[in-house]
């Protein structure tokens, strides 16, 4: 039997700490967090100093039970859970939920899963620091208060299903606010002129250079070429400088989610998970941190890589401070855990993630790469503007010999040239641009914004991401942008030559999109909760948990002080505000006279031709249509044309077979119906699809449904039984409902009788038992001078 039982909250990381500890010492897991708060009266006794009640996850229970015997049969329970705000917590509920004892519990933390970190950590443990407990118990009240009073309200004013969150509202907001900015922009368009010049009579050494002034019209950049049609240039001015570029601080988790993203296109939540599995198998520190610190031992072992690999002059000492607010400096920066460990055996997940974190940590500690800049200025003879080229030397790698994630440098060289030097022009070309929208969020520049605002912190980003788009408020998806013309104009061998081409624009990667949802609850949250969707307002909550981490507030007099004013507010809204659709008025049908409009319905955004009514009993004429908007368009920005287009639907493809096929958009898409039967349209236009490409679909869907079929057992007058393939495997349908079929069975070989028997012997589903939503409060809750929970003993 161990005399010592240690709890971690992953496995992985209970499989890598058991590889350093004796066999005195039993590692088990607890899988997260075992204790949350009760959904049964919002798990929260407002008028008890909002008192948290806390109850074992049912997925936990059994878990509990194994963990109490393992407790019962050793003398001390380490409790090794990660060392920020969540990990205390997860200790304390252990504390708590396995009733452990002051004299027998002990509290190790470490920030790096090595031999030496753990055996550190057992030789110096500490008490639970009920501080971080409470600050994360704080947040945890602060989020349930905010969801089970204003999601009840969504509900009841937007539509079913909805909810809201405390930083994930607010990250809606910025996507949002993005997107009206970018429908509300104008474009507008100069004209970019570039020269094509070389030394007199040396046309091997060509360069380009841009003039220093940007025609805003054809006629004025068709009167600068004709301008410089007799013109005789020469170099006016000619600079060459040194500079240096200096490596970046090691990451941090924002910094790494936000270069992985980058350079090797990962996701936040992706980013986070292959960190996690590097952390817990030893090959990198916590990779929740906002400190860019790294230790001595950290910094002398890259110091003796680079000496031993580069030589001297590629190393130089840096230390880095983290400038931002309440960042925990005792904290490291992520870094691998052995420099000389390269990462190449890892899984291919892994090893990217890990070999940047390993080139971005020995970067920092390298010197600045040196570069030699030139500027040249040019002028013409018949002109007063200038160009200007630009050229860079790189005559020292420094850090960039392993680090260069950026665009690589290349080298642009300047021709040999003298002051007053005469060039040949080869051509001069002034090509129209056009301005370009402020640019939508893509995860990792949210990340960037979120954290400049000081909303949320290292561990809430990628689930905060992860949430907003798996509640469908917003969409991270690739467009393939729009066609245009420009115009582009070149002078060459003294004739001015006007042509024009097609350029893609607003062509998008990864970009994060609200939807029509996202944008209505916005709106709604917005003007009636603008304390919880202000800025200022949920980054200063932030730094009041970052107080009560630092033991210098109070946890429920924080809770208590936002509480009475969000409540009355929740009441008020709930009384009297108007059911929010999106509601928004297109304009008017030119053949009907009636106005268009374009909102929210049951199931989803809709056109509405003619105006609303409750008279059941109105004439057919009188009664207003509506029309599912198509893949792709979105209340925001609908036109009165695109929409006027919805109401040409259903429509007549064509026949087949003697029936009719017709083309619509329903709850599920767009679709071809035909003899009763559905298909679904995922690339084609219901409104352009033709007779031949609906034939097609209709055989491939036809031919797509026999081939999930197994086996047919037709029964007479009784329900046919049929085994068909389904997404988890084969089932068998009857009478209008699906069974499983037992993995070691093979479907091909049931019979009748087998399949009867199956269905009799089918388990019993579980009932799944909805969460009621939170009462509601009649009355706000007086303010009552708070004390600092002390129920919870210190370990």
């Amino acid at each position: 039997m161990a005399k010592n039982l240690v709890i971690v909250e992953s496995p992985a990381k209970a499989k890598t700490i058991e590889g350093f500890l004796g066999s005195e010492f039993k590692v088990k897991s607890s899988f997260g967090h075992i204790r949350d708060l009760s959904t049964k009266n919002m798990g929260i006794e407002i008028e008890n100093s909002f008192k948290p009640n806390y109850e074992i996850s049912p997925d936990k229970k059994d878990l509990v039970k194994e963990l109490l015997k393992d407790v019962k049969q050793s003398e001390v329970v380490w409790l090794a859970t990660d060392e920020d705000r969540e990990g205390e917590a997860i200790a304390w509920h252990l504390y708590e939920a396995l009733k452990l004892s002051e004299k027998t519990v002990k509290r190790i933390v470490f920030h790096e899963i090595t031999k030496t970190a753990i055996k550190k950590a057992v030789e110096n443990p500490r008490d639970i620091n009920i501080n971080l407990v409470d600050a994360q118990q704080a947040r945890r009240i602060l989020d349930r208060l905010v969801g089970f009073e204003v999601s009840p309200i969504l509900w009841k004013k937007v539509q079913r299903g909805l909810s809201a969150g405390r930083v994930q509202s607010v990250a809606v907001r910025l996507i949002a606010e993005q997107e009206k900015k970018i429908s509300a922009f104008e474009y507008s368009s100069d004209y970019r002129v570039l020269g094509y010049f070389n030394p007199r009579g040396n046309k091997e050494e060509s360069f380009k250079a841009e003039l220093n002034l940007k025609p805003s019209n054809e006629n004025d950049a068709m009167a600068f070429l004709d301008s410089a049609k007799n013109a005789n240039f020469s170099v006016s001015s000619l600079e060459s400088k040194p500079s240096k570029k200096s490596p970046s601080a090691p990451f941090t988790t924002s910094t790494l989610q936000q270069e992985a993203s980058r350079t090797i296109g990962f996701s936040v939540s992706k980013t986070m998970q292959v960190a996690q599995r590097l952390y817990e198998s030893g090959k990198i520190t916590y990779m929740r941190t906002d400190s860019v610190s790294l230790s001595n031992d950290a910094i002398a072992a890259c110091a003796n890589h680079i000496v031993s690999n580069f030589g001297d002059n590629y190393h130089k000492t840096r230390t880095f401070t983290t400038k931002s607010k309440g960042a925990q400096e005792a904290h490291e920066a992520i870094r691998p855990t052995y420099i000389d460990f390269d990462g190449s055996d890892l899984p291919n997940d892994e090893k990217r993630l890990y070999q940047l974190i390993w080139k971005r940590t020995v970067a920092s500690q390298m010197a600045e790469a040196e570069f030699l800049r030139s500027t040249a200025k040019i002028t013409g003879s018949t002109f007063e503007e200038t160009f200007v080229a630009k050229g860079e030397i790189l005559t020292f790698e420094g850090f960039l010999k392993i680090y260069n994630v950026a665009d690589k440098n290349k080298d642009v060289l300047l021709p040999k040239m003298e002051k007053g030097d005469a060039l040949d022009n080869q051509s001069i070309t002034a090509t129209q641009r056009f301005s370009k929208h402020p640019p939508r969020f893509n995860e990792a520049s949210l990340v960037r914004k979120l954290e400049e605002l000081g909303i949320g912190r290292p561990s809430t980003y990628a689930p905060t991401i992860s949430t907003i788009q798996r509640r469908n408020y917003v969409e991270k998806e690739d467009r393939e942008g729009n066609q245009r013309e420009i115009v582009e104009c070149t002078l060459e061998n003294g004739a001015i030559e006007r042509a024009t081409r097609m350029e893609n624009y607003g062509a998008e990667k990864s970009k994060l999109f609200p939807t029509d949802i996202g944008m209505i609850v916005n709106d709604f949250l917005f003007e009636h909760f603008n304390n919880i969707m202000d800025y200022n307002f949920t980054a200063s909550v932030e730094n009041l948990f970052d107080e009560i981490a630092n033991g210098n507030k109070i946890w429920n007099e924080m809770i208590s002080e936002f509480y009475k004013e969000f409540h009355e507010t929740v009441e008020d809204v709930t009384e009297n505000s108007e059911r929010s659709v999106g509601l928004r008025e297109l304009g008017i049908d030119p053949k009907t006279g009636k106005n268009v409009y374009v909102r929210l319905g049951r199931f989803g955004p809709m056109a509405q031709l003619g105006e609303s009514s409750t008279d059941k009993d109105a004439p057919e004429e009188e009664k207003p249509q509506f029309a599912s908007l198509r893949r792709g368009q979105h209340l925001e920005s609908i036109t009165l044309e695109d929409a006027l287009e919805l109401f040409k639907l259903p429509r007549r493809v064509g026949e087949f077979e003697g029936k009719v096929m017709t083309a619509a958009i329903g709850r599920f898409g767009p679709y071809i119906r035909h003899d009763g039967k559905f298909v679904s349209l995922k690339v084609d236009d219901p409104l352009e699809v033709g007779e031949e490409r609906a034939i097609e679909l209709i055989l491939e869907k036809r031919q797509a449904d026999l081939d999930k079929i197994i086996n047919v057992f037709e029964r007479g007058e009784e329900p046919t039984i049929e085994i068909l393939k389904g997404r988890w495997g084969p089932f068998i349908k009857f009478d209008g409902a699906n069974y499983k079929i037992p993995k070691d069975v093979e479907a091909s070989e049931l019979d009748i009788d087998a399949c009867l028997e199956l269905i009799k012997n089918q388990p019993a589903k579980k009932k799944v038992t909805k969460k009621k939503a939170a009462p509601k409060k009649k009355a706000a809750v007086k303010k009552k001078t708070a004390t600092k929970k002390t129920t919870a003993k210190k370990s």
